[in-house]
């Protein structure tokens, strides 16, 4: 959905899913050139294709001697994506917190990249049945408001 079309007022941040296996960069882009702050959702993918044990992202954490989901996080926030990871465990929570004391390669960064699946690893964000099960009641209900 187009935020600027569909709201008078210009949205401050915009969450949408991005994670290594589905990054939509252009979006990414649109937003942040719009001075839109992207806030990542789904950033560990829920797990999905095992990516806590994928190679590359196993790869660059050992020579950080980091974990797969902080170099998520570092690769992320060296974006300017916003990231609110959520963890019940205590040590997961400090660790999400323990990204600041390194940075990716360009060259890092690069094979990251190389893993993008160009598709959500959820739903279609575009399709319109979609939308309608996920908001619709929501817009039924500002429709009525108007």
């Amino acid at each position: 959905m187009n935020l600027e079309l569909a709201h008078e007022d210009k949205p401050a941040i915009n969450q949408i899913e991005i994670n290594p296996w589905f990054q939509q960069t252009n979006d990414v882009k649109f937003f942040q050139g719009r001075d839109v702050a992207v806030e990542a959702w789904a950033q560990f993918a829920e797990g999905k294709h095992d990516i806590f044990n994928n190679k590359t992202l196993k790869e660059i954490a050992e020579a950080h001697h980091k974990t797969t989901a902080q170099v998520i996080l570092r690769w992320l926030t060296q974006q300017d994506i916003v990231v609110i990871p959520k963890s019940v465990h205590e040590k997961r929570q400090k660790e999400n917190l323990d990204i600041f004391d390194f940075e990716l390669t360009k060259d890092e960064m690069d094979k990251i990249k190389g893993l993008d699946k160009g598709v959500s690893q959820f739903f279609d964000h575009r399709d319109p049945a979609v939308i309608d099960d996920i908001f619709g009641e929501s817009l039924k209900q500002l429709r009525d408001s108007e």
